[in-house]
């Protein structure tokens, strides 16, 4: 599967063992950065995951950031992309199957590596289920509906 990552400074060194996990596992990750520690501005990588995902550049998503928050809400000013903040993986399948979410977000400070593993497992592995939710989310890029 194509997955692109994006993180902060803060949540740099989870991302880079979820680029390294994923591509072990034989998924196609694009790396969006930040690639050092400096600190940087979450919405100006949450943006550039957004951007990749409508470009369709990528299947899914990843965003970081401290807490998930922030990146979350960046990700989720681009009506092409529905991302969940998550922090445990039932939240990461529903966000999958309910909302047909294509963008998964962490925080690095609130969830650890076994645990954010967990998390990508799920969203991964779930499809969307469709039926009465394709109303719904078609509302979510659409609030006129």
């Amino acid at each position: 599967m194509r997955i692109a990552i994006a993180s902060d400074h803060a949540a740099l060194a989870l991302k880079a063992d979820l680029v390294q996990w994923l591509g072990d596992l034989g998924h196609d990750v694009a790396d969006l950065g930040p690639y050092n520690g400096d600190s940087v501005d979450y919405p100006d990588y949450g943006y550039k995951l957004a951007s990749a995902m409508a470009a369709g550049e990528a299947e899914r998503g990843i965003a970081l950031c401290g807490s998930g928050i922030g990146i979350s809400i960046a990700v989720n000013r681009n009506p092409a992309v529905r991302c969940a903040l998550v922090g445990e993986p039932l939240s990461a399948k529903l966000a999958r199957e309910h909302n047909d979410a294509n963008v998964l977000a962490m925080g690095a400070r609130l969830t650890g590596l076994d645990m954010a593993k967990a998390c990508v497992e799920a969203f991964l592995a779930t499809p969307f289920a469709g039926d009465r939710h394709v109303r719904r989310v078609s509302k979510l890029s659409n609030p006129a509906l």
